[in-house]
């Protein structure tokens, strides 16, 4: 493929409105029994949630990102950047890993006692000769432990996908959808190493959507575009996408009880299984994505209101505001385990929780803008658009 030396793309609000909605979305599943989170949010309405579509949006961004480095650096430049960001996350991983640790043990000992245990952790300090190893590894995945690694593990297999996509172009798809594939068919799986629970995503098939949005977003840097939206299949997808929403909901509606007439099939794995990403949620996410694409511009001068300003700068942060929405959902869940689960306080401490976590995105905001002028530079701001989801 022979094509001019790209431009870096403009920033696109509408990801960082996006992404901010989906920050919140699963700070609130999140909370144990909440009912913004059991009810409000779109991932009770449908086969797939947020998770899905992060990790596409995630693969969409650093799929740009690094075809812009190889184009401008060179391969080894693009890889090692590449690499240099998967560091970095690992280490947050295992700093989070560590605090959430901490934090359980000392509630454990002086305010709830088995809660090391209730949520799932015990492993930790009652085997740590198997558990830290299997920490450092990312297969020992307790409670709210198993996103990072999902996002640590794709990022590392980007640059050699970068590679083979320079080779052989589009047909490098095959690969990931392959591997997808064989954990469909029960041929691959990854191990849990004994640990009772397991990885709560297995990569093997995961990895799907965020090479699938690498994909996408290095047409996008490259070529300018995906797909010709005027094309003649483009209505027909759209009409497809459609149904497949409206009968992940009218399947919701069923199983809920919500309809006079009982589900075609029970809720099941094959379904809605999230370990292994079920055929059905996987094809959800897809229909999701491809509306949210072709009905909602890039950028548009009410994305800029206040209203929506604000869920942008959230997305902008995504990554401090999953790991702070970590902790702020689990001091959530035991605040209303301890009171019984009212309805006004349930509704309250997920609203609080937006605030603070906006709130911090915001704070963020202010202190990244003013560093690069203390600096005498402004380069300081430029890596906001590829921070790893």
């Amino acid at each position: 493929m022979t094509v001019a030396m790209p431009a870096r793309p403009p920033r696109d609000q509408r990801l960082d409105v996006v992404r901010g909605i989906l920050q919140l979305s699963i700070f609130a599943r999140h909370i144990g029994g909440s009912f913004i989170g059991g009810w409000v949010i779109h991932s009770n309405w449908g086969l797939s949630d947020s998770s899905e579509l992060f990790l596409y949006l995630s693969g969409y961004t650093l799929g740009s990102v690094i075809a812009l480095k190889q184009a401008r650096d060179g391969a080894a430049a693009a890889t090692w950047d590449m690499l240099r960001r998967t560091l970095r996350l690992y280490r947050i991983h295992l700093a989070v890993f560590m605090l959430m640790a901490a934090m359980l043990a000392a509630v454990d000992a002086w305010w709830l006692p088995g809660e090391v245990v209730g949520r799932r952790w015990e492993a930790f300090w009652f085997d740590p000769w198997r558990a830290i190893p299997g920490m450092l590894t990312m297969v020992y995945q307790p409670e709210l432990m198993g996103i990072l690694p999902m996002f640590v593990w794709s990022m590392a297999l980007l640059p050699a996908y970068a590679a083979l996509l320079g080779r052989v172009g589009d047909w490098g798809l095959l690969v990931p959808i392959g591997f997808y594939a064989a954990v469909q068919a029960g041929l691959l799986s990854t191990p849990s190493f004994g640990f009772a629970h397991g990885v709560e995503f297995d990569p093997i098939a995961w990895q799907v959507l965020f090479m699938t949005g690498a994909w996408v977003g290095r047409r996008v840097l490259l070529l300018g575009t995906t797909f010709d939206p005027q094309a003649w299949w483009a209505r027909y997808a759209t009409i497809a996408a459609i149904a497949v929403l409206l009968a992940g909901l009218v399947l919701r509606l069923a199983w809920y009880g919500f309809l006079p007439l009982a589900a075609p099939f029970p809720e099941a794995d094959w379904i809605t299984g999230k370990l292994e990403l079920a055929a059905p949620r996987l094809l959800h996410m897809v229909a999701l994505a491809w509306l949210v694409a072709r009905f909602v511009p890039h950028d548009r001068a009410w994305m800029h209101h206040w209203s929506l300003a604000w869920l942008a700068t959230v997305g902008r942060f995504s990554l401090e505001v999953f790991c702070l929405g970590l902790f702020l959902a689990w001091w959530a869940t035991v605040t209303l385990e301890l009171t019984g689960h009212p309805m006004v306080l349930d509704i309250a401490v997920t609203l609080v929780g937006f605030a603070l976590l906006a709130g911090f995105a915001q704070w963020r905001d202010r202190a990244r803008n003013v560093a690069p002028v203390r600096q005498g530079g402004g380069s300081g701001a430029m890596a906001a658009g590829a921070r790893p989801g």
